[in-house]
């Protein structure tokens, strides 16, 4: 596995010790970009985030999202909550999905929820999944 990891300084702050030592510890805040490859990222179902997430291979998805998901692959399972669209070249939805889908194949099981337009090159759909949708085909 190769491992590129960018950090961004962004603030330094000075740090004294609990029981007031004469030393002090500089603590630097930073992001990691981590990439890794043939990654899979998993979002378990007590996990609820506001804003976008971004994965550059694989998603596994049981949480709340307020936010469009982009990557490679995206598989939602039955408790994941999404409200915000999807970005993907293979999504295999299985949740609840207020939102719109831009995927070369979207697969749609049967414990799927979804309200929105798909857009895609191929769609399957499971019985039993409940669906208020607009789908365009392309080529």
């Amino acid at each position: 596995m190769i491992m590129i990891i960018n950090i961004n300084m962004t603030h330094l702050m000075q740090l004294k010790s609990v029981y007031d030592i004469s030393y002090s510890m500089y603590m630097v805040s930073c992001k990691l970009n981590i990439m890794a490859e043939d990654k899979t990222s998993i979002l378990l179902s007590d996990v609820s985030i506001e804003g976008e997430v971004v994965e550059k291979d694989k998603i596994i998805v049981d949480a709340k999202i307020n936010g469009d998901v982009k990557a490679d692959e995206i598989i939602t399972h039955q408790n994941s909550n999404i409200k915000g669209n999807i970005k993907s070249k293979l999504a295999t939805l299985g949740g609840k999905l207020e939102g719109n889908v831009n995927s070369d194949r979207i697969n749609i099981k049967k414990t799927a929820n979804i309200e929105g337009v798909l857009n895609q090159k191929t769609l399957s759909i499971q019985e039993g999944a409940s669906l208020k949708i607009k789908t365009e085909t392309y080529k």
